[in-house]
């Protein structure tokens, strides 16, 4: 709108007007700008803290499951103190031999899926143990663009402010074993009936074998596949330290 009073002042006197509302409105923007990130960050950060001190009761993935009339999950929260040493050594030679030393990427590993990809036209996974509990906990199993954003923002804020002792605790917690089948609790129940601190190396191994493809594995009558793959875990468990670190963190 016409402003008859701006037409009065001197030409020096207007510039200084206009140059007032634009600083104005760039102050504004970037005012509100930080505001959002600052909520963005905050929203992002409450969950992790609450994680860090508070045992969830459940997850994504198992509300999925049940969402897709599978009513007959098991799952019980097993503390870390309660759960054989083997378990989280297997679970580290299995999935993320690196975990204990990254912080939540594994730069060498994403190097090599991208140049096999690249050279072999082999598409696999890179994902970290730290990554995988993101998505069983917040996140959902298809792949996406958008998926993997939320979950690279996640893990930044999750191993910012969760210890990794605490993120092996939550990931073999809420880690898929069987298709109704979560967490260790309730895998060495189902598959051995014994209790998770009772698991021996090589039950630990059948176990931790399961992960690419749980609801097609049964540790307790193993194909040959799952015995081979289960036998090349257990021979990794004494070189990756899993035991050693669970015990110090």
């Amino acid at each position: 709108m016409f402003d008859a009073s701006d037409s009065l002042q001197p030409r020096s006197t207007r510039k200084k007007m206009r140059g007032r509302r634009s600083r104005h409105k760039r102050g504004w923007f970037w005012r509100w700008t930080f505001r959002l990130i600052l909520f963005i960050c905050i929203i992002s950060a409450l969950p992790m803290v609450v994680l860090r001190y508070y045992d969830p009761p459940t997850s994504s993935f198992i509300e999925l499951n049940k969402r897709s009339n599978n009513p007959n999950i098991k799952h019980t929260w097993v503390d870390m103190e309660n759960i054989s040493l083997y378990f989280p050594n297997a679970v580290i030679a299995s999935e993320d031999q690196q975990f204990p030393n990254h912080h939540g990427f594994d730069i060498k590993q994403i190097k090599l899926v991208l140049e096999d990809r690249k050279t072999k036209g082999i598409s696999r996974g890179a994902s970290t143990i730290t990554q995988q509990t993101v998505k069983n906990l917040f996140l959902w199993p298809e792949r996406s663009y958008l998926r993997k954003g939320l979950e690279a923002w996640l893990v930044a804020w999750m191993e910012l402010i969760v210890p990794k002792k605490r993120i092996l605790e939550l990931y073999v917690n809420f880690a898929q074993f069987g298709k109704s089948v979560f967490g260790v609790g309730a895998a060495s129940e189902h598959y051995f009936g014994i209790q998770a601190k009772d698991l021996t190396p090589q039950q630990s191994a059948l176990i931790a074998a399961s992960l690419p493809t749980p609801s097609r594995s049964n540790p307790a009558k193993p194909s040959d596949y799952l015995k081979e793959r289960a036998a090349y875990i257990q021979d990794q468990m004494p070189r990756v330290g899993g035991r050693r670190m669970v015990r110090e963190l």
